[in-house]
């Protein structure tokens, strides 16, 4: 018996490069209410907050926005609340 194994080639793995695939490496984000102090969440500031929402009204997870926990939750939040005061649309479903 052999203790030589033939060489398998991962789909995902380093070495995946034969057919010419590029793998997404997702570059580090950092949450920019955590990095500028002064910038406050608040229902009222819809060209920030239109960052945080998709073109069909929902709101973006963390791992687009690379916003931290506590500030994603504020951030949706104040969206729910400027969708309430009729600042932002709940969605685009009617609007042509």
């Amino acid at each position: 018996m052999s203790d030589e194994r033939p060489e398998r080639s991962s789909p995902g793995g380093e070495g995946g490069g034969e057919r010419g695939e590029r793998r997404f490496f997702a570059k580090p984000k950092f949450c920019q209410f955590c990095a500028d102090k002064t910038l406050t969440i608040d229902y009222k500031k819809v060209d920030l907050l239109r960052k945080y929402v998709t073109e069909e009204g929902n709101l973006r997870p963390r791992r687009q926005t690379g916003a931290c926990a506590k500030h994603q939750r504020l951030v949706a939040a104040a969206v729910k609340q400027a969708r309430h005061v009729a600042l932002l649309p709940f969605s685009n479903r009617g609007i042509d």
